[in-house]
């Protein structure tokens, strides 16, 4: 999810109407941007972030200029309840009919009626592996499907030597390390939650960085040989590898354990200066075409039941991506902390960070 600055399109077209969208970096394809404003005569500013983070910090603050924002689930649901969005227009959003109402109903537990938000493109948190530096290290039996790659001691304090990366996102990586413990990964319980303390602790040393995007390249490059990270951003890794040719071969593993199920949601701040060109471009991203377009560029699967006759078979064929009933039925979802466990929660991710 590297695009790190804002990328204009059409800056020059004689046009009076702009349309402002903050999205997650390395997650569209960027001729798709030219031909919203080809078919809109609209001028298209596109800027790029890497974590809720950061999202949620410009929306609370107000006045962020957007007018599509693109924030996972978790951070929707709370964003919602502090009045941070306008309900969508699906007068102007004909494309609603080709949503998928399996994703529809997942995401409804953040966006009770669908009220607010349009699923852009959805996926897991799981393993990304260099299998062949894995398994010279680790040998023939290295867990790769399991939690335990990163979690244990054991095995990361090895891979520590060829690199190992983690998501900067304490909202993913609590979860997973809950559900390694073999707790509830939705748990809001301060004394569950500190659980994993130790075990975040116990392998700090061993985790090269915490960053949400640098880590594709650095699997892609062979820089690293595991990382904790999205699904998507693994496969992207994996196919600029073999675009390279440089003899790094990368996996995606969805971990026996269990994976966090998340969704990355099209909304519109309720102070948009342009609302309506909001509407235009939320629907022209779920035109069936256009919405294949993206996810066969960035290896994510999308809420768009009708796009999938459009998808490459590499896309849609592969269970990393659009996984099988098993493993969809071992996904889990995550809801909002209330403000007193996020501070537990922030005070404990900073903590981890630092190593002290």
């Amino acid at each position: 999810m590297p695009l790190a600055a804002a990328l204009m399109i059409g800056a020059g077209a004689a046009t009076a109407e702009t349309v402002r969208v903050y999205n997650w970096s390395d997650y569209i394809d960027e001729s798709l941007l030219q031909k919203f404003q080809d078919e809109t005569g609209i001028t298209l500013v596109y800027d790029v972030f890497d974590s809720n983070e950061v999202l949620e910090t410009k929306l609370l603050a107000g006045g962020s200029g957007y007018d599509v924002v693109v924030p996972s689930g978790t951070f929707l649901q709370r964003q919602i309840v502090a009045g941070v969005f306008q309900k969508l227009d699906f007068s102007q959003l004909p494309n609603d009919q080709y949503m998928w109402k399996l994703i529809k109903d997942r995401v409804a537990k953040y966006d009770p009626g669908n009220q607010y938000a349009e699923n852009y493109m959805w996926g897991t948190t799981g393993l990304g592996i260099n299998v062949d530096k894995v398994r010279e290290i680790l040998g023939p039996d290295a867990p790769t499907n399991s939690l335990s790659l990163i979690f244990d001691p054991k095995y990361v304090s090895k891979l520590a030597a060829c690199g190992v990366q983690m998501l900067d996102a304490p909202s993913e990586i609590i979860p997973a390390a809950l559900k390694y413990l073999g707790e509830d990964p939705d748990s809001h319980d301060p004394a569950v939650i500190a659980k994993v303390e130790p075990v975040l602790m116990a392998i700090r040393p061993y985790i090269q960085k915490f960053n949400s995007s640098e880590y594709i390249n650095a699997l892609a490059n062979g820089e690293i040989c595991a990382a904790f990270g999205w699904s998507g951003d693994v496969l992207q890794a994996r196919d600029r590898a073999a675009e390279a040719g440089n003899g790094v071969n990368i996996a995606y593993e969805i971990p026996k354990e269990g994976a966090l199920m998340w969704f990355d949601m099209m909304a519109v701040p309720a102070d948009a200066p342009n609302p309506s060109g909001a509407m235009k471009f939320i629907n022209f991203m779920m035109d069936p075409h256009n919405i294949a377009a993206a996810s066969n560029y960035v290896y994510y699967a999308n809420g768009n039941l009708e796009s999938q006759k459009y998808l490459n078979p590499d896309v849609i064929g592969d269970t990393a991506i659009y996984p099988d009933a098993a493993t969809m039925d071992n996904l889990y979802t995550t809801t909002p902390y209330e403000q007193s466990v996020q501070r537990v929660v922030t005070r404990l991710w900073t903590k981890i960070k630092s190593g002290v």
